[in-house]
Parts: structure tokens; sequence; C-alpha cells
């Protein structure tokens, strides 16, 4: 057996929930142990994975290229911010033109401001340019996790939906409104009922 590490599983996540996930912790003092974002609908996210719309992409930054893309989901808007250090990603967002279809995969960050409020981003691993079709099935895909999160939410014995109950409270009314609002985007689609 391998003693290689393994990936996390990138959470399929709405903007709206994913936008409040503003405490992060590790489950160990080791350096290299992973950060993790808390979701509201109690799940870890180490990675995360969205599709959505690109719609406005600048370097922010001063020395060197830092670039910010704004993608927007049915539910609200991603930022993903690329340098130096995420190249392949950095090189996407130069090249591409909004507005475009595109699928990112990447680390949630957290920045508190001078004012104490916590803003979300994702530092992206990848950006891939997709269809309207794969949008459409990351759609029904996301509204499934969200749905499954959220009926597991009361879930005594699950520790980060304890975590998630006490740092955001209990009610998760509003990324169940997100998803079936979500799905309703799609032509056709049924939004299933929790």
């Amino acid at each position: 057996m391998s003693s290689a590490p393994t990936r996390e599983v990138a959470r399929r996540v709405f903007a709206r929930e994913f936008n409040d996930a503003s405490y992060t912790f590790k489950e160990s003092d080791d350096e290299r142990a992973p950060n993790y974002a808390l979701l509201p609908t109690g799940e870890r996210a180490n990675r995360v994975f969205f599709v959505g719309t690109l719609t406005e992409k600048e370097d922010v930054g001063d020395d060197s290229e830092y670039w910010r893309g704004r993608i927007v989901d049915p539910s609200g808007t991603f930022f993903v911010y690329a340098g130096q250090y995420q190249p392949e990603a950095a090189s996407m967002l130069r090249e591409l033109e909004a507005p475009e279809y595109v699928a990112v995969a990447g680390k949630p960050r957290t920045y508190e401001t001078e004012e104490g409020q916590v803003n979300v981003s994702v530092r992206p691993e990848s950006i891939t340019v997709v269809d309207e079709g794969t949008r459409d099935r990351w759609v029904v895909e996301a509204a499934e996790r969200t749905i499954e999160r959220i009926e597991a939410f009361d879930d005594e014995t699950s520790e980060y939906a304890t975590m998630a109950r006490e740092e955001y409270g209990d009610d998760t009314s509003d990324y169940l409104e997100a998803a079936i609002e979500a799905l309703e985007t799609i032509e056709g689609e049924p939004a299933p009922t929790p």
C-alpha cells in the first residue's frame, strides 16, 4: 500500500454557503496539517470544486502578477486569487475573456479585514473552460451534496455538524433555498424535495 498522501475530496458547494464559511481550523498541530473551512451545513472542506461564469478578472498585483477572478454561480459570487504560486491558474485568468463558463478546483482561504470582517476566497489549483451542460450537471450535483449535508446536519454524532451549529447556528434554510433556486435555473430540472 502506498504511503503517498492522498488529496482531499473537493466539496461541491454553492457560493452562498461558501461565502459564509468563515471559520477555519486544523485537526492537528503538525505544521503540514491541512487547513479546513467549516461549511455551515456541517462538513469540513480542504478543497472545493465549483462551476460558474467568469464575469470579470483583474491583475491586482503590485510588484508581480496577482489575478483576481469573479465567478458567479446561481447563488452568488466566488472570488479566486492566483499568483506566482498558482502559475497555471494565473495563466488561465490572464488568457480568459469574460464571460466564460469555468470549472475551478481550489483551496478555501479566509482573510480578516481591519474592521474584523472575514472575507472568504479560493486559491485555485485549476481553472478549466467548460460548456453550459457541464455547468448544469455541476448545479445538480452541488444541490444534491448540499441537501445531503442539510439532511445529516442534525446528526448528533457528526463532529463537523456539531462544530457548525456552534459556529454558525442551526438554521440551514438559506442553503436549502439556494440549492432549490439553483436547480430552478436549469430548464426542465425538477427540484428535489428534502
